[in-house]
């Protein structure tokens, strides 16, 4: 069922320590995973010092860009919720300095609040 809830869209809570395993070269001295969110083949990381934002591109995944935000640069951010006829949820970060907002689709019955949650946990 989790490779079906992947391909629908909807996020899930990652494992903390495989991410961390993951992302060994790209964390900093005594920087560690709080908590992770699988999306499709992306995560939402957060650690003690920053969101990484984990983008797997091409048919094979071995292309990946780490958008490295630190918490002090994120402005705002919104979830709009899935409606009636509306099957996704969409999150929406505003960084400073950048002009349009980094957007990120969930699925209906995904964990947008969870993501939500650490950022406004993070960031406020």
């Amino acid at each position: 069922m989790g490779i079906l809830r992947g391909l629908l869209g909807h996020a899930s809570e990652a494992d903390v320590e495989e991410v961390e395993r993951q992302l060994e070269r790209v964390l900093g001295e005594g920087e560690r995973v709080e908590q992770a969110y699988r999306l499709i083949r992306d995560f939402f990381v957060f650690t003690n010092k920053r969101l990484i934002l984990v983008d797997k591109q091409g048919l094979t995944g071995k292309k990946i860009e780490y958008h490295s935000i630190p918490y002090r640069s994120i402005e705002r951010f919104s979830v709009e919720t899935a409606g009636h006829f509306d099957l996704d949820a969409e999150l929406k970060i505003w960084v400073r300095g950048m002009e349009a907002p980094i957007e990120k689709e969930f699925g209906r019955n995904s964990c947008v609040y969870d993501v939500q949650r650490a950022l406004a946990t993070y960031v406020l």
